[in-house]
């Protein structure tokens, strides 16, 4: 299926909207990950009904519904851009039309991701290249702060992880590389074409 099948079976519209999230140079523009990708990942990549999965940069909640859908784990969306949020709202209604969700299941929120309060059942975070390194920075010490309040094992998964992050996280974490998973037919001719997860136990 191409990426509007996947839109048209799940009840939503997340198709690509190339406006600028933020005036900031610290802000990347919106663009979701292909469907392709999301199935090449989960297919090699566990994730269980106790997970709480949390895009930031979530954009209209393509990846949310997607992990809901297929592995009815909660999620939730970190979007900054009121438009982009409003259709994430709009498309959990029309989600909700065709699937049933609990309360408190997918959820959104609409907000800078180095504001959200890191909350201790979220464990697997999601980053398709939202924002600088000074950003990264400042979210990934909000999340190692919410394990010091409850010890859990903690995974990132970056999709076109930017060489910055990587540096951080093996320079000056105590995350390592759990798995990588390349998208074939890309990969090795672009080598950001991958999805990387760095593990914290």
């Amino acid at each position: 299926m191409n990426d509007q099948d996947y839109d048209l079976s799940l009840n939503i519209k997340t198709g690509e909207d190339f406006l600028h999230a933020h005036d900031s140079i610290h802000y990347h523009p919106y663009e979701p990950t292909p469907y392709h990708g999301l199935e090449i990942l989960f297919n090699e990549y566990e994730v269980n009904k106790q997970d709480c999965v949390v895009d930031f940069g979530c954009g209209k909640g393509r990846l949310n519904f997607y992990v809901h859908h297929r592995f009815q784990a909660k999620v939730v969306g970190i979007e900054m851009n009121k438009r982009f949020y409003q259709q994430a709202i709009k498309n959990l209604q029309s989600y909700r039309k065709k699937r049933k969700v609990k309360q408190g299941d997918v959820t959104f929120h609409c907000c800078l991701a180095e504001e959200y309060p890191i909350e201790v059942e979220d464990n697997k975070f999601y980053f398709f290249n939202p924002f600088s390194i000074k950003i990264f920075r400042r979210v990934i010490n909000h999340i190692l702060m919410s394990k010091e309040k409850v010890d859990r094992e903690i995974d990132l998964i970056m999709y076109y992880g930017a060489d910055e992050y990587i540096d951080f996280l093996e320079r000056e974490t105590l995350f390592q590389l759990h798995q990588e998973i390349i998208i074939p037919g890309f990969y090795p001719r672009n080598p950001y074409e991958r999805f990387l997860i760095y593990r914290l136990k």
